[in-house]
């Protein structure tokens, strides 16, 4: 064999797999492209999982820590639902452990109470002020003695920290909380989140935030911050199931039901006697990739059109009203249709929005520019890690300017971060049109970490507009679509699969036509003074009721609830139902009252005058809240005090999150590194072009 040739065939072989190697870089960088984030990775707070995150003194050091099982039981009576949320864990180290368990909840819920059972110890967690409970709970730890402590990240997102997990113990964490059920379009609605959605942190503030103290305790926890987690493991698609969950729900209603259907799971519906009906998964367990949702309706279409639960705790009444407005006739809605729109459609192309939710949204967005009239003027506006409008102000609806419109929706691709606040700038501009009613729907998944940001925003540049969302994907932020659309006093839509689009958005659009009810109040007996959330009730849409928490001495007589239907007026008389069905009314009050304090803090108010109101509420409703936690602690020593490992137990992706990564990060990288992996494939292309204009073919005798 030549010498010259064995090497030309070498160096040739050589430059063909660093070629190889090199390409096969730039595929692994263009899919991190499309998952990582811009700016900051998500911290402990901004995750939306449950997972026990045990911490050591070796960063970076871990170990897994598996999940037994989740059990989820729902209670619903009346217009109420009671949960209990009881996740397993197992260490199966050799040492003790602390850990940190991160969880989401829906975002109303009232989380009063808390278990944790390690072996044969239950510790039952009291209700303290935050600093307060962390002084406990640390003192506790540097005890040996096994402690617990709950806490308020977002409205809809908790952290427990858990102190002394001995080797090979298992651990149950239960929670419970309150909740109302929803309304809509003639059933009842119930969800609860399960997937994972990896949230957005922009680079920079785009305005003044909200103060940071709710927020400042995502690694006060840790207390050394830097061996704080990132974001939890996500698990690879060949691991098979990371959170197994199992839910039943029991639904006393009071009266027969039409149906009861399962949105995104197999449900199996059992009657249990009277009018209770017993629902649960087909299977053992289900996957947590997806939220769970429920609806139900009431049969021969008897819809609640009035209901109102009182609760006497200590000298004051709790009341839970609920009116549902009447449906307008057609000759109303024609009246209301006559009124000129002008329709700014917003769609986020996000990366965290690749493959279904991408197609959902597109799908909404069609459907929504079928619904424009000619008497309209509209605008679509797209928004990943920059914002870009169609046109550059809203136009008239004509043949031409639709078909432009979807030709513009039908080629849009998920890619960049999501700078959100870019997006509602240009969506909000705060002016006032006479004789139009301005609209933006909104759809996204929400997966952001700024959400009071946004919101001071939204509240900033509504002006005259009304805002809706529309919630995409399987585990859109809950928290941050409904808060904004109560800020826009518009409402919120959630579609998490592409065969309810149309549906869901005809039935969005049949609300945005105009208010049923308009100037709604409500009268108290006897001008009893009683503290209402909210304390002005909005413009009612059709298909949606009238929910008000109320407190005062006495709420015992006839309430009457009036408002403008078209120019005519409009009133119902309902009076209290003092039965089970109000146990609980204080709590969601108490948790009703807490969220406008925070929503006073999101418009500007002052946080040295507001946060002693929301930790006397907390405290005396025995609430979790952004001032307040849940600690537990066990009275007899068990464990040495000291250094401790740590574990990730590994989360679902949500369902439309079609990848198979161990971490994922967040949707976006920085353009900087975006430039320096194009300069780097360029140089790479060149010198593979270079050696393969040099490089002779391989012979005979070269190495196969």
């Amino acid at each position: 064999m030549n010498t010259r040739t064995t090497l030309y065939d070498f160096t040739s072989l050589l430059a063909k797999a660093i070629a190889s190697g090199i390409a096969a870089s730039l595929v692994l960088a263009l899919i991190t492209l499309t998952l990582a984030g811009t700016a900051h990775a998500a911290k402990v707070n901004d995750t939306k999982t449950g997972t026990l995150l045990f911490r050591t003194g070796t960063a970076g050091e871990f170990t897994v820590a598996p999940r037994v099982e989740t059990e989820v039981a729902i209670q619903v009576r009346g217009i109420i639902a009671r949960t209990r949320v009881t996740q397993v864990f197992h260490n199966p180290g050799t040492e003790f452990v602390e850990g940190l368990y991160v969880f989401p909840l829906p975002e109303k819920a009232a989380v009063d109470r808390l278990w944790l059972r390690i072996g044969e110890r239950a510790i039952v967690g009291q209700v303290r002020e935050k600093e307060e409970a962390r002084r406990v709970y640390e003192q506790a730890k540097a005890e040996g003695k096994k402690a617990a402590l709950v806490e308020q990240q977002r409205p809809n997102l908790f952290t427990n920290a858990v102190a002394h997990i001995g080797p090979n113990e298992v651990v149950r964490i239960t929670i419970e909380y309150q909740q109302a059920l929803a309304w809509d379009n003639g059933q009842y609605g119930l969800r609860f989140p399960l997937a994972v959605t990896p949230r957005y942190s922009p680079a920079r503030p785009m305005i003044e935030a909200m103060p940071d103290e709710p927020k400042d305790s995502e690694l006060r926890v840790l207390q050394d911050a830097h061996h704080g987690i990132i974001h939890p493991a996500y698990a690879r698609v060949a691991e098979g199931v990371a959170n197994p969950v199992d839910i039943v729900v029991t639904i006393d209603a009071g009266a027969p039901l039409a149906h009861v259907k399962g949105s995104y799971h197999e449900m199996k519906v059992e009657k249990a006697g009277g009018n209770v009906t017993i629902v649960s998964f087909v299977k053992a367990q289900e996957a947590a990739d997806h939220d769970f949702e429920l609806t139900w309706s009431p049969a021969g279409g008897k819809a609640p059109e009035a209901a109102m639960f009182v609760e006497r705790k200590g000298k004051t009444d709790y009341a839970l009203l609920m009116v549902l407005p009447p449906d307008p006739s057609l000759q109303e809605r024609a009246a209301q249709a006559r009124i000129p729109r002008e329709t700014i459609l917003v769609v986020d192309t996000s990366g965290s929005m690749n493959g279904g939710p991408m197609e959902q949204a597109k799908a909404a967005l069609l459907a929504a520019l079928d619904t424009l009239s000619p008497t309209d003027r509209f605008n679509v506006i797209e928004f990943n890690s920059i914002a870009a409008a169609l046109f550059p102000d809203a136009v008239p609806v004509t043949e031409a300017s639709l078909a432009q419109a979807k030709a513009f929706v039908k080629q849009l691709k998920a890619r960049g971060g999501t700078e959100m606040a870019l997006a509602l700038k240009l969506a909000l501009n705060g002016r006032e049109t006479p004789g139009v009613l301005r609209q933006v729907i909104f759809a996204t998944d929400g997966s952001v970490s700024n959400e009071d940001e946004l919101f001071r925003l939204i509240h900033e540049r509504l002006g005259a507009s009304r805002l809706f969302t529309i919630g995409i994907g399987a585990a859109p932020n809950g928290h941050f679509m409904a808060k904004a659309a109560l800020f826009g006093r518009g409402t919120f839509t959630y579609i998490a699969d592409l065969a309810d689009v149309q549906v869901k958005m005809a039935a969005l659009f049949a609300k945005v036509e105009a208010p049923v009810l308009k100037d709604v109040a409500i009268r108290w007996a006897d001008g009893t003074p009683v503290e209402t959330f909210p304390a002005r009730v909005p413009d009612l849409y059709l298909g949606e009721p009238i929910v008000v928490s109320a407190a005062a001495q006495s709420l015992a007589k006839t309430v009457v609830v009036s408002g403008l239907r078209g120019n005519q007026p409009w009133s119902v008389a309902l009076t209290p139902t003092p039965e089970a069905g109000g146990s609980g009314v204080g709590a969601l009050w108490a948790r009703a009252r807490i969220g406008s304090l925070m929503d006073e803090l999101r418009t500007g108010g002052d946080l040295a005058a507001i946060r002693p109101k929301v930790v006397e509420v907390a405290l005396e409703h025995h609430l979790v809240s952004a001032y307040t936690s849940l600690v537990a602690v066990d009275v007899t020593p068990t464990a040495p005090a000291g250094a401790t490992k740590s574990a990730l137990v590994k989360a679902s992706l949500p369902k439309s999150w079609e990848v198979a990564v161990g971490t994922i990060p967040q949707t976006d990288t920085a353009s900087t590194l975006q430039l320096l992996l194009g300069l780097f494939a360029l140089a790479a292309a060149a010198i593979v072009a270079v050696i393969g204009r040099t490089v002779p073919a391989a012979g005979k005798g070269g190495f196969a």
